[in-house]
């Protein structure tokens, strides 16, 4: 994954800058094949101050070229400030990710002719024997080696010297949280020397699309984010009259939104359905009224979650934050219309009149006043035997029966149902409106709720 113009140009350079060392150890070289021997020839000690801390150019106005690398090989969090700081919170946020590092540069001072050497072209050597440019992450906050370091480096007869590493960066990054958790976040990763543009620069080794490729070719965890692209720049700071070489990386990535939809969205927009389904459930039950409570303290718990989870931000609320305090004052504003309907119903008293000055005893049915009659004529016919003729005994049980008929219709009139009284009607005409209200606002708001959710996206 080179940038084939990359490496043409490091190799114009060494052949520009190229030197022969001195004879006679070519002379003395010419029948040595060892690792050992090349380097005693190029005089490679951790004590020799021209290989380790000087910069391996021959004349000091020549800049050194390094080419530089960073690719991506897992994002590991994206954590709140105020975990790291009791107490302090702010916009940006800890962007926590694992890179590879590779950087080539022309050391002047380490060239050799592979035909002295048995055809040796590279050697690897340790980095505490050679120069290496400070090339550092500006956004960076903390640096560790991912993995137990390397200690060495790919040195080549060109003069061309190669160092990969994979780091640990934890790096600040200022995040736009509004749609959270459905949000594509751009972080940047920046490169620069402590070394001028006069002294040192810095060329990219690779472009967009292989920086991308090679990114997801080492990506091994993502976490919570999806990798979505890596962008290259180069830019120049100015300061001081002094101009400094920079390479930019833009990293995008985005939130995986599922646990935030298991874990909050959904539970929440559960409870709200049975808010609005709670309607259904008579104003007479005591029950409504301790479902919708129950309901309203239940959804309580989740604002809590959302503290624990959501990063800080100063400039506006998420619309998770507005989806969750804007349902729960749905469910407060229902639960008060519930009490008011409730109120407005006990204000009518039913009560059963009674006949003034009397108290009447009601008969299941007709058929026992007709029995008592049949048991009475029974009796008097009895008692009487044959002074009354059969057609009369007939009339007067006529009389007997539309008597206790009249006196049955007269019970019911007294215990009919009232007709509703003006506080219920007016409770129920409150409930229907707000019934129809609340219904549309909740469609309302989960319709412009998810259009401020994926608008951008």
């Amino acid at each position: 994954m080179r940038n084939d113009m990359a490496t043409s140009l490091l190799f114009s350079t060494t052949l520009n800058t190229w030197h022969s060392p001195a004879s006679t150890g070519v002379v003395q070289a010419l029948s040595n094949c060892s690792y050992l021997a090349l380097q005693e020839y190029l005089g490679l000690d951790k004590n020799n101050i021209k290989m380790t801390s000087l910069r391996p150019v021959d004349h000091w106005q020549t800049s050194t070229l390094v080419f530089a690398d960073l690719h991506v090989s897992s994002i590991v969090e994206v954590v709140r400030v105020c975990h790291l700081r009791a107490g302090y919170t702010e916009k940006a946020q800890i962007f926590s990710l694992q890179v590879f590092m590779e950087m080539s540069w022309v050391n002047e001072f380490t060239k050799w002719n592979p035909k002295d050497f048995c055809g040796i072209t590279f050697m690897p050597v340790s980095k505490q024997i050679l120069w290496i440019p400070d090339i550092n992450i500006i956004e960076n906050l903390k640096i560790e080696f991912s993995t137990l370091e390397s200690p060495f480096l790919k040195m080549q007869s060109s003069g061309i010297v190669t160092v990969g590493q994979f780091y640990t960066i934890t790096a600040a990054c200022k995040m736009d949280l509004y749609q959270c958790p459905f949000d594509t976040q751009s972080c940047t990763l920046t490169l620069q020397s402590t070394l001028d543009s006069e002294e040192l620069q810095i060329e990219p080794y690779s472009n967009d699309s292989m920086l991308h490729l090679g990114s997801k070719q080492l990506l091994q965890i993502q976490g919570e984010w999806d990798l979505l692209n890596i962008n290259m720049s180069k830019t120049h700071l100015q300061a001081s009259g002094k101009d400094w070489d920079q390479l930019t990386y833009t990293v995008t990535i985005k939130r995986r939104p599922l646990l935030y939809v298991i874990i909050f969205l959904l539970p929440v927009l559960y409870f709200l359905v049975l808010d609005v389904a709670s309607y259904y459930i008579p104003n007479s039950r005591r029950e409504k009224l301790s479902f919708k409570v129950s309901l309203l303290l239940a959804n309580t718990v989740f604002p809590l979650i959302l503290h624990d989870t959501l990063p800080s931000t100063a400039n506006k609320i998420p619309l998770i934050g507005v989806y969750s305090s804007v349902i729960f004052t749905f469910m407060a504003i229902s639960l008060l219309q519930t009490i008011l309907v409730i109120f407005l119903r006990s204000r009518d008293t039913r009560a059963i009149p009674n006949l003034p000055g009397e108290t009447m005893a009601v008969p299941a049915h007709p058929a026992l006043y007709l029995s008592a009659e049949r048991n009475e004529s029974t009796s008097h016919s009895a008692a009487d035997h044959s002074e009354e003729s059969n057609s009369i005994h007939i009339l007067k049980h006529i009389c007997d029966e539309l008597r206790t008929i009249r006196l049955y219709l007269s019970s019911m009139e007294i215990h009919q149902e009232p007709h509703p009284q003006p506080w219920t009607k007016l409770a129920e005409r409150i409930e229907k409106a707000f019934f129809y209200i609340y219904v549309n606002s909740v469609l309302l708001f989960l319709q412009q709720i998810s259009q401020g959710w994926f608008s951008r996206n």
